[in-house]
């Protein structure tokens, strides 16, 4: 079982590092192994709408995205993090879920995935929310803690203080790998995902 942690900050080092290196560290101790992707600090661009995935499977951007979605293919769970910026997740981390869920939503499909966030102060609650939504339209399991997944700090050693914060952090890794073995013993006793039929209507017909 392979859990990948997507740090969704221009800083690598950052107060989102610190959050998911926690995570990583309570799914370690569960036998659940665990990769970092850095979405970096490179301009990213949006989605452009060319449809052209629909027909190549990829992204037409050959960027952070598609590296993204080629990864998901090997794992089986996700952790997205992200800092807050006006009580919205990073507008990078946005770009590269939005064309990478888009273009390859197979590789994601049915997986189990946390958003956890980083924040001085607020915001926290809104941005996770809006992370969560491409979790939901991608029937994945969204896995939770025992508190909102965010920790607060205006730099990395800040957050290091935030022991509930910290705490929120390792409990989900802790649920992530319990709801893997469970998926996985599942599977071993025949129970499979279901197969979710799929039609598209526009709201008047």
């Amino acid at each position: 079982m392979k859990v990948l942690l997507v740090n969704g900050s221009s800083r690598k080092n950052g107060c989102t590092n610190v959050a998911l290196r926690e995570v990583a560290r309570a799914l370690e101790e569960e036998g659940v192994e665990t990769e970092f992707f850095f979405v970096g600090n490179e301009p990213l661009p949006d989605c452009i709408a060319c449809h052209r995935c629909s027909t190549t499977g990829e992204c037409m951007f050959g960027d952070k995205a598609n590296e993204l979605a080629e990864k998901a293919a090997e794992c089986d769970g996700f952790v997205f993090g992200s800092p807050v910026y006006y009580a919205h997740p990073s507008a990078r981390l946005m770009a590269v879920m939005d064309r990478a869920f888009y273009s390859c939503g197979k590789n994601f499909f049915q997986k189990p995935a946390a958003a956890v966030l980083s924040a001085r102060r607020a915001g926290t609650t809104a941005s996770m929310d809006v992370i969560n939504k491409y979790f939901t339209i991608c029937s994945m399991p969204v896995v939770s803690s025992t508190y909102w997944n965010h920790v607060y700090g205006r730099q990395p050693e800040d957050v290091q203080q935030d022991k509930e914060g910290l705490m929120t952090m390792y409990n989900i890794g802790k649920n992530m790998a319990w709801l893997l073995k469970c998926l996985e013993l599942g599977k071993q006793q025949g129970i499979l995902p279901p197969e979710n039929p799929k039609v598209l209507t526009n709201f008047t017909r």
